[in-house]
């Protein structure tokens, strides 16, 4: 896995082919809001999606910003780190796990202060905490939600419970 996260890479023709596919799986909600990252590959999914005329660009949705390693897989970084894990050791010269955290609970909060069925645009690690934020966990828990591209997620409750109640529904199964 490549890390580009303020890199803004266009989608590519997989990417927008799993991008059409979400508008037949997200027609099953009405949403009252749809937010979106600002980076283009964010934003044309959704637009893609069937979304882009309505979406608000919420700057909180960037992915991580990995500092020294953007742009770099997990394999290169470990031939100079080779017990290196993203989740524990962070990124030099860039965004702390704490500072993602933080922008994950703005995002959160805003979301919880609206109420209503809220669609989100965003990237696999930037989501992976906001999963981990909604039902308590710290910033790490996003370690253990593993979230392809292009899938669907979706948060909500039980009773007063924030709870997972969908996770990684891609158009392909996995092996």
């Amino acid at each position: 896995m490549r890390h580009t996260g303020r890199t803004d890479v266009p989608l590519d023709a997989e990417g927008e082919a799993e991008a059409h596919r979400l508008a037949g799986v997200l027609g099953q909600w009405s949403f009252s809001r749809v937010l979106t990252s600002p980076l283009g590959r964010a934003r044309a999914t959704c637009a893609l999606a069937g979304y882009g005329d309505v979406a608000e660009v919420v700057p909180d949705l960037a992915e991580w910003d990995y500092g020294d390693y953007e742009g770099r897989t997990t394999d290169d970084i470990r031939v100079d780190r080779p017990d290196w894990h993203l989740w524990r050791d962070g990124v030099p010269g860039g965004e702390t796990l704490e500072s993602l955290a933080e922008r994950a609970d703005r995002v959160i909060g805003d979301i919880r202060a609206g109420g209503g069925e809220v669609a989100v645009f965003s990237h696999g690690h930037f989501l992976r905490v906001l999963a981990a934020r909604w039902v308590g966990l710290g910033p790490q828990g996003g370690a253990l939600l593993a979230l392809d591209a292009g899938a669907v997620s979706q948060l909500g409750w039980e009773h007063e419970n924030a709870v997972v109640s969908l996770w990684n529904l891609t158009s392909t199964p996995r092996a």
